[in-house]
């Protein structure tokens, strides 16, 4: 319950900062992440993040969901794993190639309904099977409902919860390609703003209908050995045969929608990004559509062989996952963050940055990773992830104090210019935060 939650927790933080940042991407009128870190910063932070954004794609969208996606419908079709993996890639790259952005979108619209309804009811079902409130407390540990754990958690401890997931949130909701495609994709300022908004009220529910069933199944299932099994056997156990016929679809349709925006993500960077801009500046509309789909099919098969490697990592997914970003992110997100609130960054102190930074954070997540020098040696990995961040933070800064602006670097307006700029107000929005801000504070107040 903890560990599912920092996601959850991470969501408020991401209103904030999406609200903030959405206005200063659209007003730029840029395609990808990279072009905008580009217009801030010139080619050659362009040049990094162009590859460092397909790396990343490459890793965690698509090693990591091919994974995950693999197990569970490896437990749905008793098929070996590298065959549910091939499979899930195969049906994500048909999908993607012949839709594009809007089929990731309409994919992800349908799917998103289906599953609060199949979930939801799931959790009546089995919360019935329990019986009470009070039995099913009874039956379970008291931390499972404690959000916030003493700093003495050997897994997690509340300061590396409150420090190390900020970190990951501004890596993951506001600089990567894959999320950050959906708000550049929107009509106006006003839709993604509000898209935004809608998507943080949706985040309130999965606690109830997506994390309390693993722990209903904990009461119902004490024997239960692998918890990546555990809604499976939920669903397996105490849905009819139709409804667990339509959660088993659902569940497939949200894999395929999180591969294919990792694929969209892809193409796009891969072709606006490096393909026409390095290569074929004149290429026309149908060669950067065909290039875009070899370089799916590419990926794909890379991505394959990364979700195969991830078997024998010994963890769970949850924590495999959060893993690697925790040492994916910190560089990243320093050099956005105060890229974007600090005029006086310049493109040398961000590119040294960028490139010394990634050296040393992947460098020390593959030591966590391998426990070496010792099992004992590390700290959390969130708390790790903070103190790289801090690190890489300070170091820029200090560069940056110590080096000229280039001659490439664009003066790019304030957030508080860019606020004062815009055609409508936001202040609608801004009260629809504030009320998630206040539910969200009620419900972690209450849990703790």
């Amino acid at each position: 319950m903890v560990g599912a939650n920092f996601e959850w927790l991470a969501w408020w933080f991401l209103m904030l900062l999406g609200m903030l940042f959405i206005p200063h991407y659209l007003r730029t009128r840029v395609q990808t992440m990279p072009q905008f870190m580009q217009r801030r910063f010139g080619n050659r932070v362009y040049g990094f993040l162009s590859w460092y954004a397909l790396f990343t794609t490459v890793l965690l969208w698509l090693g990591g969901t091919l994974y995950a996606g693999g197990v569970l419908f490896s437990q749905i079709m008793a098929w070996p794993l590298w065959l549910s993996v091939i499979f899930l890639a195969a049906i994500s790259l048909l999908l993607t190639a012949v839709g594009g952005l809007v089929a990731v979108v309409v994919t992800d619209s349908f799917q998103s309904i289906l599953m609060i309804a199949g979930s939801a009811t799931l959790t009546i079902i089995a919360f019935n099977q329990v019986g009470s409130v009070s039995a099913l407390v009874e039956a379970t540990p008291a931390d499972y409902w404690q959000l916030f754990r003493g700093a003495d958690d050997d897994i997690y401890p509340w300061h590396a919860v409150v420090l190390g997931y900020p970190v990951l949130a501004i890596w993951f909701w506001c600089t990567d390609q894959t999320i950050v495609q959906r708000a550049l994709g929107a009509r106006d300022l006003n839709q993604a703003q509000t898209g935004i908004v809608f998507a943080g009220f949706l985040k309130v529910i999965p606690p109830f209908i997506f994390m309390l069933p693993g722990i209903l199944c904990y009461v119902l299932h004490p024997d239960l050995s692998d918890p990546d099994a555990a809604f499976m056997t939920m669903v397996t156990n105490y849905l009819p045969v139709g409804m667990t016929g339509l959660i088993v679809a659902v569940l497939i349709a949200a894999l395929v929608s999180t591969v294919d925006s990792g694929l969209n993500s892809f193409s796009t960077v891969f072709t606006l990004d490096i393909y026409v801009k390095r290569y074929r500046p004149g290429a026309s509309p149908a060669e950067i559509r065909w290039v875009g789909r070899l370089a799916m099919i590419g990926v794909a098969i890379l991505a394959i062989g990364c979700a195969l490697s991830m078997e024998g990592a010994g963890k769970n997914m949850f924590e495999l996952l959060q893993g690697i970003i925790s040492f994916i992110a910190p560089p990243m997100g320093a050099v956005f963050l105060i890229g974007v609130l600090w005029r006086g960054a310049t493109a040398t102190a961000a590119y040294a940055t960028l490139v010394l930074g990634s050296i040393v954070s992947l460098s020390v997540g593959l030591m966590h990773f391998k426990h070496w020098p010792g099992e004992s040696f590390w700290p959390n990995h969130l708390l790790l992830a903070f103190y790289l961040f801090a690190g890489i933070c300070a170091f820029m800064v200090v560069v940056s104090l110590l080096t000229e602006r280039s001659a490439e670097e664009e003066e790019m307006p304030t957030l508080k210019e860019t606020y004062a700029d815009m055609d409508s107000s936001p202040r609608f929005v801004w009260k629809l935060w504030g009320i998630l801000a206040v539910i969200m504070m009620v419900i972690y107040i209450t849990l703790n």
